[in-house]
This record gives C-alpha cells, sequence and structure tokens, in this order.
C-alpha cells in the first residue's frame, strides 16, 4: 500500500519540489500500527528496483507507484543506514547508493548566515563541488546560490544529463545542495535551473575550481588539495616584507600569445639557453598554447635572467573567448583550461617563486560577459547584476555591471580575490578598469545612468566593496601587493582604509603614462616647449604610491608598439626607448612593462600569434635586450633606486628648469643609509661636452650606468667611467661636476666612498 499521495508523486516527477529529500529516500511511517521505513525514489528509464541492506545481507523489492518510474518499498526494521539500490535499467543492473539517503547538508546555518550578511570569506570551501566522505561514502557535494529558482538539478555524466535524477534541495538563504554519492574528481557538471515560469538554464558551476577547455563549457569536480607546494621559504619572507621598500619590476604578459608550440613537438631550449627558439609571427596550423608547465620551463628563465622580479599575468580565470584577453571572466574561481590544470596552473606559481620571481594576476570584478552558461541572469532574475540597464550594463563594452550592493555577490567577489592567494599562492593582483566600478556614469551618457542617494555620479558600493577586500587581503596575507588601474583622480586610492582611502597599495600613474608617450612621440626639436610633461608627475607624486606603467593597452588598437611611437630614424627610435625606460627607472615609483618592448617589437602585439621572436636575430634588438637585462640588475641593486618611492626625501630635483636643452637631473636616496644616486637625462639627439650640474658632496662619481654605452647600441659618448667634483657651487649646491651629456642619454652617477676617502684622506 502506498504511503504517498499522487500529488506529491507529481512533484518529484514534473521537477517542481524545493525540497525532494520531503518524499525521497526513507522515512519513518506508520502501517498497521507499526513503524517502518517506507524507501522511496525516482528512477528515470528504470524497470525495476530492489531496496539493498548490506548489514541484512538482504533485498527488498519495490513497487511503482502512481508513476511507472517512482518507486517504494517499506521494511520493518529498527534503524536504517547505507542502505543502497539496486536498479534494473534495460538488459543493465546497477547497485548505488541513494543520494537522498544522506539528509544532513554539509554546509551549516552559520556558513549560510555569514553568506547572506558578505562576510563569508572562505565560501568557496562550502559552495561549488566538493569531494568529501559522508558516513563512510565517498563521493561529490554540491551547493550552489540561486535564491530566485523554482527548481535546481545536477547534470553530468553520472546521470546522462538528465536533470530528472539528482534534484536539489534549497536553503533557507537560498542556496540549493545536494550530496552524490560513488561520484569524484573528474566528473563533469551542470546545473540546470528553471525560473518561476519553468524556463530552464544550464548553467556552469560559479565557484567551480576548473571548467572544460572552450568551446566546451562545463565545470570539471576538482581537488584543490593534492598539490605539494615547495615554497615555504618565499611565502614565509613575503609575510615579512615590505613590498612598497622593494624592487618591483614587472614583466606584464599574456600566457596565450607569448609564445606557442607546435602540436607535434614542444619547442625545446637548445644547448641550456634562454631564448625561446619556436618563431611563429603568424600561427601556423597545428600550433597549439604552451601549458602552464611548459611555460614555468621556458618563460620563469627568460624572465629570471632579465632581471624581472615579478610577472603579471593578464586575466587567466577562464573565459570562453581568446580575443577578449582574458577580461570577459565566466569562471571567476578557475584558472583557464587553455594552459592545463589547476595543479598545473600551481607548479607554474610554485616554480616562479623557487627561482625568486612573484606573480601578480590581473582581476576582473568590474564587468563579466552576457554568455549563457555564466553568471548573466543566472537563476532566472538579475542575481550578479543589476536588474536595472542603467546602472547594470556596459553597452561600450557588451558586458554586465556586479551589484555590489548585494552581500551575497560582493561576498562571491570578496572571496574570489581572497581565493587566488589562498589556493595558487600569488603575490598580488591587479584590478582592472577600478574607474568603470567607481563612476555610475562611466562610459554612459545623460539619461543612461542613476544618481547615487546623495545625487553624486560616485558609485559608494562599489568604493566600499573594494574597501572591504583590500582590507581583507592585508589583513590575510601581509607583503602581497593590490594595485589599482584607475584613470582618474579619484582621491586616496592606495591610502589604507582606516583613512578613508580605497586600500590599493599601488595605483597605476596613467597621467605619467600618456604625458611620456606624447613627449617621447614628439620630434625631440618641439620638446623644449612641453618640459611639463616629464616634470609634472612629481608635483602630485606623493598623493599615492605609483606604478609607473606602460602596459598592452599602449600596444594595441593601432597606437603602435613603442618604438613605433618614437621619431627619427631606427637608431633614434632605439636611442629614444632606452632614455625612456631610463628615465621610468630613476623615476619614483614601481614598474610595468609590457612583453615584446624589452627587445623593441615593431608591430603591435597580436593576441593570435607570437612575439616577433625573430628580432633577436639582429644585433639592436639584441642590444636592447641586453640595456634591459643591465637596467634591471642596477634598479635590483640599488637601494636608492627604490626604498623610498613614496617619500618625499627620496627624491630632490637638481634642476628641471632646462627645457632650452631638455635635460633634468635629479637625485635618489636610500632609506637606510646615505647613498644617493645623480641622475641626469638628456632628451635630445644633441650632446652636450660640457655640462655641469649641482651635487651636495664632494668626491669622484662613478657612473653607474649610461644609456648610451655600446653594447646596447648606442653612440659609446660618456665620462670614462666617473668624475670628480669640482669645487663649483652649481644649483644651490656646494660642488659640482662637469660632465658629458650623450644624446638621447640618461647617465646615473654614484658617490664613491672608497676612493673618495683615499683621495681626501679621511
Amino acid at each position: 500500500m502506498a504511503t504517498i499521495a499522487q500529488e506529491q508523486v507529481n512533484r518529484i516527477v514534473w521537477n517542481q519540489h524545493h525540497d525532494p529529500f520531503e518524499i525521497l529516500g526513507s522515512h519513518a511511517v506508520e502501517q498497521n500500527g507499526k513503524q517502518v521505513w517506507a524507501v522511496r525514489a525516482y528512477l528515470p528509464n528504470a524497470s525495476a528496483a530492489w531496496v539493498v541492506v548490506p548489514e541484512e545481507r538482504q533485498e527488498y523489492p519495490m513497487q511503482p507507484v502512481h508513476h511507472p518510474h517512482f518507486f517504494e518499498c517499506t521494511i520493518e526494521t529498527p534503524e536504517l543506514a547505507n542502505y543502497q539500490l539496486r536498479i534494473q535499467e534495460g538488459e543493465h543492473e546497477r547497485v548505488t547508493y541513494d543520494p537522498y539517503a544522506f539528509r544532513s547538508p554539509r554546509i551549516t546555518d552559520f556558513d549560510l548566515h555569514l553568506f547572506a550578511e558578505g562576510n563569508h570569506h572562505r565560501i568557496y570551501e562550502k559552495l561549488g563541488a566538493h569531494p568529501t566522505e559522508i558516513d563512510g561514502v565517498k563521493g561529490v557535494y554540491f551547493a550552489v546560490w540561486a535564491p530566485n529558482a523554482r527548481n535546481v538539478s545536477i547534470l553530468g555524466d553520472f546521470n546522462l544529463w538528465d536533470g530528472r535524477k539528482h534534484q536539489m534541495r534549497k536553503g533557507s538563504t537560498g542556496v540549493w545542495e545536494l550530496f552524490i554519492p560513488e561520484i569524484g574528481v573528474g566528473e563533469h557538471y551542470k546545473y540546470e535551473i528553471k525560473n518561476i515560469e519553468g524556463h530552464i538554464y544550464e548553467k556552469s558551476d560559479p565557484f567551480a575550481f576548473q571548467q572544460e577547455p572552450r568551446p566546451k563549457t562545463a565545470s570539471i569536480v576538482t581537488n584543490l588539495n593534492s598539490y605539494q607546494w615547495n615554497d615555504e621559504g618565499w611565502m614565509e619572507k613575503r609575510r615579512h616584507t615590505d613590498p612598497l621598500t622593494q624592487p618591483v619590476s614587472v614583466y606584464e604578459l599574456h600566457l596565450g600569445s607569448w609564445l606557442h608550440a607546435s602540436s607535434a613537438e614542444p619547442p625545446k631550449l637548445p644547448n641550456g639557453e634562454t631564448e625561446p627558439v619556436v618563431i611563429v609571427s603568424e600561427l601556423k596550423p597545428g600550433a597549439r598554447f604552451l601549458t602552464y608547465r611548459e611555460l614555468a620551463d621556458r618563460l620563469i628563465p627568460y624572465v629570471k635572467d632579465l632581471g624581472y622580479t615579478h610577472v603579471e599575468l593578464l586575466p587567466i580565470a577562464e573565459h570562453p573567448f581568446d580575443g577578449s584577453w582574458g577580461y570577459q571572466v565566466t569562471g571567476y574561481y578557475a584558472p583557464t583550461s587553455r594552459f592545463g590544470t589547476p595543479e598545473d596552473f600551481m607548479y607554474f606559481v610554485d616554480q616562479c617563486h623557487q627561482n625568486g620571481i612573484g606573480v601578480i594576476v590581473d582581476w576582473v570584478p568590474g564587468h563579466f560577459p552576457k554568455d549563457g552558461h555564466g553568471l548573466a541572469f543566472f537563476d532566472g532574475t538579475h542575481l550578479y547584476e543589476h536588474a536595472d540597464p542603467r546602472k547594470g550594463e556596459h553597452k561600450e563594452w557588451g558586458t554586465l555591471v556586479f551589484n555590489y550592493n548585494r552581500n551575497e555577490v560582493r561576498n562571491f567577489l570578496v572571496a574570489n580575490a581572497l581565493f587566488w592567494f589562498d589556493r595558487y599562492h600569488i603575490d598580488g593582483i591587479r584590478v582592472d578598469a577600478v574607474a568603470s566600478m567607481l563612476y555610475l556614469d562611466y562610459c554612459r551618457k545623460e539619461g543612461e545612468w542613476v544618481t547615487n542617494q546623495y545625487g553624486g555620479r560616485e558609485n559608494l558600493e562599489a568604493a566600499d566593496f573594494l574597501r572591504q577586500v583590500n582590507h581583507l587581503i592585508f589583513s590575510y596575507f601581509p607583503g602581497v601587493l593590490s594595485i589599482a588601474e584607475e584613470s582618474t583622480s579619484w582621491p586616496m586610492v592606495s591610502w589604507p582604509t582606516y583613512t578613508g582611502g580605497l586600500g590599493f597599495n599601488l595605483k597605476w600613474n596613467m597621467g605619467w603614462m600618456h604625458d611620456m608617450l606624447d613627449y617621447f612621440s614628439m620630434d625631440p626639436w618641439f620638446r623644449q616647449f612641453h618640459q611639463n610633461n616629464i616634470t609634472f608627475s612629481m608635483w602630485y607624486n606623493h598623493s599615492e604610491n605609483f606604478m609607473l606603467a606602460l602596459s598592452h593597452d599602449e600596444v594595441v588598437h593601432g597606437k603602435s608598439n613603442i618604438i613605433g611611437k618614437m621619431p627619427g630614424d631606427r637608431w633614434q627610435k632605439m636611442a629614444n626607448v632606452r632614455c625612456l625606460f631610463t628615465y621610468m627607472f630613476a623615476h619614483p615609483g614601481k614598474k610595468t612593462m609590457f612583453m615584446s618592448m624589452e627587445f623593441g617589437q615593431w608591430s603591435e602585439w597580436n593576441v593570435w600569434a607570437d612575439l616577433e621572436w625573430q628580432l633577436l636575430q639582429y644585433e639592436p634588438h639584441q642590444q636592447l635586450k641586453q640595456f634591459f637585462k643591465e637596467l634591471n640588475q642596477l634598479y635590483c641593486s640599488e637601494p636608492s633606486l627604490y626604498t623610498l618611492d613614496f617619500a618625499r626625501e627620496g627624491f630632490e630635483w637638481i634642476d628641471c628648469s632646462d627645457n632650452r636643452h631638455s635635460v633634468v637631473s635629479f637625485i635618489r636616496r636610500d632609506k637606510d643609509s646615505e647613498d644617493f644616486v645623480v641622475v641626469i637625462c638628456n632628451f635630445t639627439p644633441q650632446p652636450h661636452s660640457h655640462y655641469r650640474i649641482g651635487v651636495p658632496v664632494k668626491g669622484f662619481y662613478t657612473e653607474l650606468f649610461n644609456s648610451d654605452a655600446r653594447q646596447y647600441g648606442g653612440s659609446n659618448m660618456g665620462n670614462l667611467g666617473g668624475k670628480w667634483t669640482d669645487d663649483w657651487s652649481m644649483h644651490n649646491r656646494p660642488y659640482s661636476l662637469d660632465l658629458c651629456l650623450p644624446p638621447l642619454g640618461v647617465l646615473m652617477f654614484k658617490l664613491d666612498k672608497e676612493k673618495t676617502a683615499a683621495a681626501l684622506g679621511a
């Protein structure tokens, strides 16, 4: 006799029940005055089924009830635990545990409470798909936030992508969950979500740790705890180090276009050389991406040899379209499968750390694409995005804007930032398009945006979100970097949150970048009228902790590569590049430059092809690469160039007003000693054989660096290794140096204390 009504069965069969545990699984019921166990299962495609009780070594046949595939049986036993179902499907039989026998949710009420208020910092350990063991049975626990869905089911290879078989249970805060026994790592899955009208959406898991390679879109069950890290020394040193007082020279790159490989055989480094040997200016048939492990073998030696302290990766979170460069993310918790598995990316980061290289990852919390399998309209409503298109859509980019006012959405993003530091040991994030987050009218015409509660254009919720994420990053992970790409004059971007700042510790200096590129693109004769381009950055330099960046954005969309922006013949173009970057490395602020600039690529960056590695067969490009190697070495070895980047006492003009010659000179000082470096920049092709500058201390000044040196392809004008001071006051200083300034050259000098002391008898 059935213990359940037709209506209840129909709700399961039609997939309309928010809590299938109320119907399915085992239930204590009274039958003929006795308490028995009613076991119910909805088994589409099954022709017969039995309940198997291993402890009793007995099977109980189940009978169809109200539907040919809804089965039930009653069992007289005091306890019924860990039973199994034997299922007959055509000519095939299988024995499996019943998902609805595991009634206790793995996500607690406290987890749900923290998530609902936006404060569950490790929510990625609860939502998503997690291999686990319950009551001695191994399986995968699934949980997804879809509060406005009518029903949610799990689809996968394990159930032939049939949404009727694994219907989930809805909790009080809109989190749906289910444990599926006897599946594990490697399973492909999605969520089938029905909205209130019954429309079906198949969605990837927002918290998935791995996704299928594009164009496929399924999520993959993954265990992130299997990799054995070997970077303990790096992590401990980082925890006790202030990066703002350290050299930071960042090599920005896009993993998919730095270098490709043949599908037949990956490229090898001959004779221990660090130069890539596969040349692909336009991809040949069969070319493929290098894997994270291959990149570790090829990229790390290259970057290490050039002396960069960090690599910055354009977004490596999963994204469907190669041409987006990674800035339209669909899998925020999954490193892109283009280059391998999550464990492969862990290996890449681990190897970077073991070779003394930090890893910065571009992070995109400002917008997301409209792809059907992603976050857009996730549960049949505007869940992650604003419903009002005046707040929820970037029409220029064709993307949607996160609703930072919603606690769970904010929690999704905050936990995501922490996740990359926690699970992948990254050393920093560069937050993309911060200005688009901070201003409600960003790229919107009048009438296409709404004001904040005070009638202003500032997105107060986004600002609060950024403060929250930065406060937590530095609370959990001291010694890391959080870098803002913020292109406006929003105040206190890199100030601590307790002072009212946004909490980043670095901000890209977009003003410096524009001023420099405008200045260096001029014919040198006209530079005398634009001296302000060179000097203006120091007027506001101490308002923020600035990073000087010449990034990927400056070498695409018809802007030309760096060398192509320079005026003059080929020699002058190369000299201008050396002059620009030497001034950049001498100027206060941390440094970022995009791949290909280090050897003078002529063409713009092409995301579909390799860098122009073939240029390195020519001496001028080899010399430019050598220039960057030695410039990085000097930068990292001279504390005066980095320890006081953000303090007024770290920089001092000698003369910034000689616009007639387009020359500037200044001093950089060390934090922990009395050492200083004197820098003189000549921004024209006109050399000066007797150019005098004032210096504060008497003695011999060694020429540390000359961007015009012969080994870099310069004219080799210089000062024969150094100069003694003259007892002539100049520039309000008691002594001076009579220097030879090379054309389009930058010189750096340092007082040789030992030689000076010996000569002066001190």
